[in-house]
């Protein structure tokens, strides 16, 4: 697939995008890539590898090996995950702390209008399509009222957190950082990528040791977990495409009530930085909040939510065009 170094800089952004989303308890990366017309292609380009490849690597070459797996691709949108989980990350943490109600407003919008648009890719609405939005959305609504629990200190229960949550963030609807949340591991995460940057940088070698050592554990746990789901997608959207959409549809209505922007908070936990935040939480009417609702700019975060959307869609279409 031909692309100009333009189509390629806007894949980086989709990227940033979505590990900005995927750094935030509540928000998918996957919904991200969905709306912004990259999801089939990243899904099917991850299912590409595998042995084989090799195997084309030493018959027909390098570049066409790369190309098989749309190597460029992959590069450029993970280039941009790793770029804001590892920067923006920190400002989407700051919001989260200091202006809650205004952040989770515009992650509102931004998935209420993409339910709108997954749901308006259905082409043939049945019976079965309405079951599967209606169980699915009364599953990840659930899933939004799980307690976490706390993560036992070993390295096969991090195998198992890398393999859950890279399915979750791949998956539009369901938050990555959320179920870390609820297995106990999302504080480890984050510790991990602090811990390996600033061992890094300040050349602290043994807490780089130990940050790299949980981190190639998470990793090998999303690679597998990537790998597998990505087949199952793959297949689903070529064969059952329409009960696929019904499903995302679904665990993204479900997953409005983690965002919704006014909360009761019913517990706390301590966070990385030793700052306690909330744990459990009740959504509850913006009249009953305590505190400043911020009820006015809260409404135009959402429209302002809502109408990104408008301009991921179009970035998706450009892509279409560049194809």
């Amino acid at each position: 697939m031909q692309r100009s170094f333009f189509s390629y800089l806007t894949i980086i952004f989709k990227g940033i995008a979505m590990g900005a989303a995927d750094v935030v308890p509540g928000v998918s990366g996957g919904t991200i890539a969905f709306i912004s017309g990259i999801y089939e292609e990243l899904i099917e380009s991850i299912d590409k590898i595998n042995l084989g490849v090799f195997k084309i690597w030493k018959t027909d070459g390098f570049k066409t090996a790369w190309n098989s797996i749309n190597g460029t691709f992959l590069v450029a949108l993970f280039s941009g995950i790793a770029i804001s989980i590892l920067s923006l990350a920190k400002l989407i943490k700051w919001l989260l702390h200091n202006e809650p109600v205004l952040l989770w407003s515009f992650f509102f919008g931004l998935v209420l209008a993409s339910i709108l648009y997954i749901a308006k890719q259905i082409k043939n609405w049945s019976a079965l399509v309405f079951v599967a939005i209606v169980l699915t959305s009364i599953l990840s609504y659930y899933i939004t009222l799980a307690e976490p629990f706390a993560s036992p200190d070993s390295p096969y229960y991090l195998l198992f957190c890398g393999f859950i949550a890279i399915i979750a963030m791949i998956l539009p609807g369901v938050s990555g950082a959320f179920i870390l949340l609820i297995l106990g591991a999302y504080q480890t995460a984050i510790d991990t990528i602090n811990n390996l940057r600033n061992g890094l940088f300040t050349g602290n070698m043994e807490l780089f040791k130990e940050a790299f050592i949980n981190f190639s554990l998470l990793a090998l746990g999303a690679i597998v977990g990537i790998k597998v789901f990505s087949k199952l997608l793959n297949w689903m959207f070529k064969h059952k495409k329409n009960l696929t959409l019904a499903i995302l549809t679904g665990f993204m209505i479900g997953s409005l009530n983690k965002i919704w922007p006014w909360k009761e908070v019913l517990s706390k936990r301590v966070n990385s930085e030793g700052i306690k935040v909330p744990l459990l939480e009740k959504s509850i009417l913006p009249t009953n909040f305590d505190g400043d609702s911020q009820l006015l700019m809260a409404s135009v975060f959402i429209i302002i939510g809502f109408f990104t959307i408008l301009l991921l869609e179009r970035l998706g279409k450009d892509k279409n065009k560049a194809v």
